[in-house]
């Protein structure tokens, strides 16, 4: 099968969102490939290895590539992503040249392909990602394995933004809490906050190829019965009647814990909804925000009532733990 390759250069702060415009513009998969410049150091810190020699990507930029099916109008595809990411500097983001150039490949040469380079990474001391396609064997008892195929979602674990997620989790899950995750992706943090020892967790999704996605990756890691994955945004499931809902939700609202590994203009948008949905003293772990956004959602934050502990650093991006008043 034959398949449009659409590929736009554009930078490390800008990859999220036109991920997130190549999904919406129906994109069957989508590529990132950040700098692999010899002055951007590896983590090795959990003993990470990595199977992708470095890049001749210049440092801060990445390529980012979307495929479309074969009878797609291209001409309009580029155009709608060239005029979405030209809008990006109105939010603060820096998207580079943007060049856009589009090709015709077959399935085989990009489907499968970057799996070869997906390898088990230790992302904390208690966590490590494994490709269902990759056999591993743990390091000690207490390392736990999330089983994933992220396939057509977004969130491998490699990204910082989600790493980063997973290792704040780490420092807030003590056992028994409910959880709700926001923009849940691969359902990757949502697994690992059950395999830190969370009661439950509800995880949400606006995109129906992510929900579909950690799903089936949530019934992968034998979860099925503690993670409810439903099509939705946190509001709307604040805002209704639970009987109304067409998914017996597993939490009780408020909840202990609200992860969100979103974009730092989406998180500003609902802080005033995870401040409903938590309880007093919960917390609140908020990913995604590039380093030019840090002060506006720290700001946010504190405004909303939140008291921000926290923040963890990996390269240029920030996740912020804070504590409802």
């Amino acid at each position: 099968m034959l398949w449009h390759e659409l590929t736009i250069h554009t930078t490390e702060q800008a990859v999220e969102m036109i991920s997130n415009f190549l999904h919406e513009a129906g994109a069957g998969g989508v590529t990132i490939e950040e700098s692999g410049t010899l002055n951007k150091p590896r983590d090795t810190s959990y003993g990470q290895w990595y199977e992708m020699p470095l890049n001749d990507i210049p440092e801060g930029l990445a390529v980012v590539q979307g495929y479309f099916a074969e009878a797609t109008d291209m001409d309009a595809i580029a155009a709608e992503i060239g005029e979405r990411t030209s809008q990006l500097k109105e939010f603060g983001i820096d998207a580079g040249v943007a060049t856009i150039s589009v090709k015709t490949v077959d399935e085989d040469d990009w489907a499968n392909a970057w799996k070869q380079y997906f390898k088990p990474i230790r992302v904390s001391e208690r966590l490590t990602i494994k490709p269902t396609w990759e056999d591993y064997t743990p390091e000690s008892p207490k390392e736990q394995i999330i089983e994933l195929d992220p396939g057509m979602a977004f969130g491998t674990g490699t990204h910082p933004t989600t790493s980063l997620c997973l290792r704040a989790l780490e420092t807030v899950i003590h056992g028994g809490e409910e959880v709700i995750d926001v923009g849940t992706g691969s359902g990757i943090l949502a697994i690992g906050a059950m395999k830190l020892g969370a009661k439950s967790v509800l995880a949400l999704d606006l995109d129906p190829v992510a929900v579909s996605s950690a799903g089936e990756n949530t019934r992968l890691n034998g979860l099925e019965q503690d993670i409810t994955v439903y099509e939705s945004d946190l509001l709307s499931v604040l805002k209704a009647d639970p009987d109304s809902l067409n998914v017996k939700l597993n939490v009780t609202l408020p909840v202990q814990v609200v992860v969100a590994n979103i974009l730092a203009e989406i998180i500003l948008l609902f802080i005033d909804d995870v401040y409903e949905a938590l309880k007093p003293g919960g917390v609140y772990i908020a990913s995604g925000i590039y380093k030019n956004k840090e002060d506006d959602v720290r700001q946010g934050l504190e405004a909303a009532g939140f008291v921000v502990e926290g923040a963890h650093r990996d390269e240029d991006w920030i996740a912020f733990v804070a504590r409802k008043r």
